[in-house]
């Protein structure tokens, strides 16, 4: 079949090796003239995404991509004694199979391993899907494809064009990344400040040249700004971490540089169909659970791994689409459950929370990782959530595989 896949960030290029595999012919377009390179964070890859990974041939290089932080260290409001916490011990409780990597880098990995096999039209986009599979884009011409899917993130045009509007749940807190000059943050440390409804940290990465300044916040209400007005998007950023810490300001006054910037709500969707006609949607432009916190990063791994497996056991892309629908739909549920519970760990709304959150940390990763991987355990529906996600073996389900 001839696919057409809209975005080229995580699920896209995923979802276009595995389609590549099976004997498909896929053409990926991406709104940005090239791969984005957008200063993004670090994102998490679980057990089942590095399985998938690791089929892929691509794990050796996220792993030697990985950003190395071994230490979180936060000074709480009004305190002057920093609470430290050992991040190798968190991560490893939380699964068996971890890395933390830049999402810039980890798109590129993906996108390189699709090559030569895989079309990509930068620099365009979709304006119209038609019923038959006939596709207009603002600038090549029109063409026709027997599946389109998107995976073109949040902020979905192929989703907007297709279901129109979804159910979408704010949960209560807005996240931002800015690039800062590299000796604001080493390499294998994370240093940050926190306080009542906030935080704000600074880390560095062996692979980029410079730091990475990330901050949560939280609202009552969403935030009045549009999602592509960053001078709009600066000030609020401004407004709600003024008086946390002067160092702080110090990381924000970079906000006037002409540096790569990134700021969005946390956001759930809550629609639990992801297929209509010859369209569907996959990772967060289907089921995103909330930026940075839901581990919507091995969700849309595994949903792109998943929907192409589903697609090589048939012609009938409709049996398909429903089987990836019910293979993930429990999986979205639970992911949106935990990102709902670590908005609200992650950044307290009290002192007491903060003091709780900063301490029970510390203590935490003071166990030995004998004991903490038992206690861990025991809640498959917690820290363990994503390391316990089913990876398919399509292969002997009788996926035909081509060579790679």
């Amino acid at each position: 079949m001839r696919v057409l896949v809209s975005g080229a960030s995580i699920a896209g290029p995923v979802l276009a090796y595995w389609l590549t595999r099976y004997g498909h012919e896929v053409t990926v377009v991406e709104r940005s003239p090239v791969l984005r390179k957008t200063g993004g964070h670090a994102v998490d890859l679980f057990k089942p995404a590095m399985d998938i990974s690791e089929r892929m041939g691509v794990l050796p290089r996220i792993e030697s991509l990985a950003t190395g932080t071994e230490r979180i260290t936060f000074l709480r409001e009004g305190t002057r004694r920093p609470i430290s916490a050992d991040a190798t011990k968190l991560f490893g409780a939380a699964s068996d199979r971890h890395v933390e990597i830049m999402r810039d880098d980890l798109s590129e990995v993906y996108y390189d391993a699709t090559l030569p096999d895989v079309a990509y039209v930068f620099g365009d986009s979709i304006t119209s899907i038609g019923d038959d599979g006939d596709v207009t884009f603002e600038n090549a011409a029109p063409r026709k494809f027997d599946l389109v899917i998107g995976a073109d993130g949040l902020h979905s045009n192929v989703r907007r064009l297709v279901f129109g509007e979804v159910e979408k749940a704010f949960v209560g807190a807005y996240l931002a990344v800015l690039s800062v000059p590299r000796e604001l943050g080493a390499p294998g440390a994370m240093t940050g400040h926190i306080g009542p409804g906030r935080s704000a940290a600074v880390y560095g990465a062996r692979s980029v040249d410079d730091a990475r300044a990330v901050f949560l916040f939280r609202t009552k209400e969403e935030l009045d700004y549009h999602y592509r007005d960053v001078a709009r998007q600066k000030q609020l950023l401004r407004e709600a971490f003024a008086g946390l810490h002067p160092e702080v300001d110090g990381w924000l006054e970079h906000l006037d540089d002409d540096r790569a910037f990134y700021f969005d709500s946390i956001t759930q969707l809550r629609g639990d169909t992801w297929a209509r006609g010859r369209v569907a949607l996959v990772g967060d432009a289907g089921y995103c659970p909330g930026p940075a916190i839901g581990g919507s990063t091995s969700l849309a791994v595994l949903g792109a791994y998943v929907l192409a497996g589903e697609l090589a056991r048939t012609d009938d892309h409709v049996a398909a689409f429903a089987r990836y629908e019910d293979e993930m739909r429990g999986l979205v549920h639970a992911s949106r459950e935990f990102a709902l519970g670590a908005a609200k760990a992650l950044v307290p709304s009290t002192r007491a929370g903060v003091w709780a959150l900063t301490r029970g940390a510390q203590f935490f990763t003071s166990l030995p990782l004998w004991l903490l991987r038992p206690l861990v355990k025991l809640n498959s529906k917690g820290m363990r959530l994503h390391d316990s996600m089913r990876v398919p073996d399509y292969e002997r389900q009788g996926a035909e595989v081509s060579a790679p």
